[in-house]
């Protein structure tokens, strides 16, 4: 009897010991950003590993980045300056992926969905029948839209390698320079875009650009979120605040009528809180155009942090409140309409219809063709800056 207790009490200590042995090497591993399990606050099983993302496009080497603070961790890669995935704690301290992703570089190339957590440009949105006039002369860019041009054209910034550095634990740098009539567009445009998370729980997004001929510009960030994690479902039940009193409705093909038309009284009016769902099946010419909210609004000019506030939204089984803040006119927003269950994400969860949100923070859409919007025109000698934030909290 006393010798079974022994080998019991040892069998125990080796149980403990091993255990123990595996969850250090599995912290050490994801301070490198190796391992299919990151550890911060708790474990979370992220589904990715480096080596997925470890490849060559078009001469160019691809790549996994991590950056993070206590509480926030995000995974970026260069192809296309993706947003591949977002962890942050709910209302009961679970780490949650918020931002839809692959988990391989591959799985972006060959995804149905281009746009997935990308960098947009050079011009994000649309713009009407790929044509657009320039100090006189008339610039014909790729359409690949519906007969118009949506985010850049064929290869908008989303399909390029783009040249990364990890400054620090916190910070991510990309730089990219597009030459002169790439997809149309004049210039030869240099564009740093300095992704970082803040100490008060926040992505910063950070776009600069300079050219060397008048051209056009409008650069955004396309990550598909779902407040409640990916994978969790629809994101109808999302309860959203947008602080502006007018949008631009869209024709047929989404492109603006130019009229900027009040709110007040339509399924449009997120001024107070509602969710996503409460009205998006409304019998309305506009909700029928974009198969649902595809619309961009025009913000009131209300700071916060001495910028325009964007929007607020709340999941509502995460209890995780989105708050965005920017220097951008306007704002995209999009109700995952044209999610058709085709591509898989790092979760294993399909693409199912409207299961992601995007908040693409912008000037207006068709802006070159619209004088009546603000000009996204950059010329020589001049600087293109912009930040949006989002920044992460719990609403219990």
């Amino acid at each position: 009897m006393y010798k079974s207790k022994i080998f019991m009490a040892l069998l125990l200590a080796g149980i403990i010991s091993v255990v123990a042995c595996k969850q250090n090497k599995k912290e050490e591993a994801a301070s490198q950003g190796e391992t299919v399990e990151v550890v911060t606050k708790d474990s979370i099983a992220t589904l990715i590993n480096s080596e997925a993302f470890d490849t060559i496009v078009n001469g160019k080497k691809v790549q996994l980045y991590w950056i993070q603070n206590k509480n926030l961790k995000a995974a970026f890669t260069n192809y296309g300056g993706r947003i591949v995935g977002l962890w942050v704690p709910d209302k009961n301290g679970k780490m949650t992926d918020v931002v839809v992703g692959m988990n391989s570089a591959k799985g972006y190339m060959e995804s149905t969905e281009p746009y997935f957590g990308a960098t947009i440009g050079r011009v994000g949105n649309r713009i009407a029948k790929g044509r657009f006039t320039l100090n006189g002369k008339q610039y014909i860019i790729p359409t690949n839209n519906n007969g118009n041009t949506l985010h850049g054209g064929n290869k908008g910034f989303q399909d390029v390698i783009w040249d990364a550095e990890k400054v620090n634990e916190h910070t991510l740098v990309l730089k990219y320079h597009s030459p002169d009539m790439e997809e149309g567009f004049p210039g030869n445009l240099d564009v740093t875009v300095t992704y970082s998370i803040t100490n008060d729980n926040a992505v910063k997004m950070e776009y600069s650009a300079t050219t060397d001929a008048p051209t056009v510009v409008n650069l955004t960030n396309h990550a598909f979120f779902n407040l409640n994690g990916e994978g969790s479902g629809t994101i109808l039940g999302h309860q959203v605040q947008i602080y502006a009193d007018k949008f631009t409705p869209v024709d047929a093909g989404l492109i603006p009528t130019g009229e900027l038309k009040p709110v007040a009284g339509t399924p449009f009016n997120f001024t107070d809180p509602h969710t996503i769902g409460e009205r998006i099946e409304t019998d309305n010419e506009q909700l029928k155009n974009g198969m649902g909210y595809d619309h961009n609004y025009v913000l009131t000019g209300a700071k916060e942090d001495s910028m325009n506030h964007v929007a607020t939204i709340v999941g509502d089984k995460s209890g995780i409140e989105m708050d965005v803040v920017s220097q951008e006119p306007g704002v995209q927003f999009y109700s995952g309409n044209f999610m058709q269950s085709k591509n898989t994400f790092k979760s294993g969860a399909k693409d199912d219809f409207r299961t992601a949100f995007a908040l693409e923070t912008q000037h207006f859409p068709d802006a070159p063709n619209q004088p009546d919007f603000p000009s996204i025109t950059l010329n020589p000698g001049e600087e293109y800056h912009t930040v949006s934030v989002y920044k992460f909290s719990v609403k219990k």
